[in-house]
């Protein structure tokens, strides 16, 4: 997944980790698709009408839960989305903020991130002082 530079030194976000990035993005994407197929799909078969109240109010409980679930799923797919463009403008794996690498291992761990780690620890420490 590595290429070594002109220097002898690795470069960052070559084609070959760009592939990597967008098939692991675009994989992951998919995931997230089937699973909200899965729950419409559930949800058109699941007509019954619970006679008991406690019985409907957990049926209900459960598919708010789910409907919430696949809400965050849906604004993920969004980033995922906009990632994969970041990936064909080939600006992916570059902090937004201050523009530095971003890092591989990072990228691994949260192929979405946007800012490099000191920049979103910046941001984490300064949206803590705003709400404390």
């Amino acid at each position: 997944m590595k290429r070594e530079a002109h220097n002898g030194e690795f470069e960052y976000m070559n084609a070959e980790q760009q592939a990597y990035f967008l098939e692991k993005l675009q994989d992951w994407r998919g995931q997230l698709m089937l699973e909200a197929t899965r729950t419409m799909k559930t949800m058109q078969a699941d007509t019954r009408n619970f006679p008991d109240d406690a019985e409907r109010a957990s049926q209900e409980e459960t598919l708010g839960i789910e409907l919430r679930t696949r809400d965050r799923e849906r604004k993920l797919i969004r980033k995922i989305d906009h990632t994969i463009d970041l990936i064909k403008r080939r600006e992916y794996g570059y902090c937004r903020v201050c523009g530095r690498e971003i890092g591989i291992a990072r990228l691994e761990a949260r192929p979405t991130a946007e800012l490099c780690i000191d920049c979103k620890t910046a941001d984490e420490l300064k949206e803590r002082h705003l709400t404390d």
